[in-house]
């Protein structure tokens, strides 16, 4: 089947130069702005972080962007360019921890709720399962069978703009609740097994929350 990205892609831009062509360079601040080492004003920033999404590739170039949250400040600063995400119980797929392993490198975005700031940090990334690591790693209820730790290259403040108009956090420009589906019928339409309902579903849903540590 020919989809619009067939189509599309067929006089996309092609080079960094024809990008370029497009769009002003950036100013001196954007540039400047980027680091390789955590200031104390980002340590703070993520301490108050309880939302992150880790961006990850696999050794076949597959991308992939998983959120991960915890009380604020799950994410452990180890040192000025060290960071420890713990991961706690999900949907055991370990889409990200098995792109890690085998590239060896992560982003994250440091999102803080009612906040416009977001930071991202790109590097070097590994699985650990040491358990003085672990141990240290207790925000998300216990220590976590593993944690992602990246190694960093890159930090880098994001202006607000994108939370600005996407109005992220004005509740009174959020679309009413039935606007959408729910999470329970998104997932009972992806698995396609006639058998289930949205009853059945709602209760895996509710079981999961309930025993989210486990």
């Amino acid at each position: 089947m020919t989809t619009a990205f067939d189509a599309l892609r067929l006089d996309a831009v092609a080079d960094h130069e024809s990008l370029r062509r497009v769009y002003d360079m950036p100013g001196d601040a954007a540039v400047r702005k980027q680091m390789s080492e955590l200031t104390d004003q980002a340590r703070r920033l993520i301490a108050c972080s309880s939302l992150v999404l880790v961006g990850s590739v696999d050794g076949h170039g597959n991308a992939d962007v998983s959120p991960r949250g915890g009380p604020a400040g799950f994410v452990a600063v180890l040192d000025e360019r060290t960071l420890a995400i713990p991961d706690a119980t999900g949907n055991k797929r370990l889409d990200t921890l098995q792109n890690v392993i085998a590239t060896g490198r992560a982003a994250v975005m440091f999102v803080i709720p009612g906040r416009d700031t977001t930071l991202r940090v790109n590097g070097r990334a590994c699985v650990s399962t040491r358990p003085e690591l672990l141990a240290r790693l207790t925000a998300v209820g216990k220590p976590p069978a593993s944690a992602l730790v990246v190694g960093i290259d890159e930090v880098y403040p994001h202006c607000p703009k994108a939370f600005l108009r996407g109005a992220v956090w004005k509740p009174e420009r959020w679309l009413p609740a039935d606007a959408q589906p729910s999470s329970a019928e998104v997932t009972l339409a992806q698995l396609r097994r006639p058998e289930l309902t949205i009853a059945d579903i709602r209760q895996t849903e509710a079981d999961a929350l309930q025993y989210r540590y486990e």
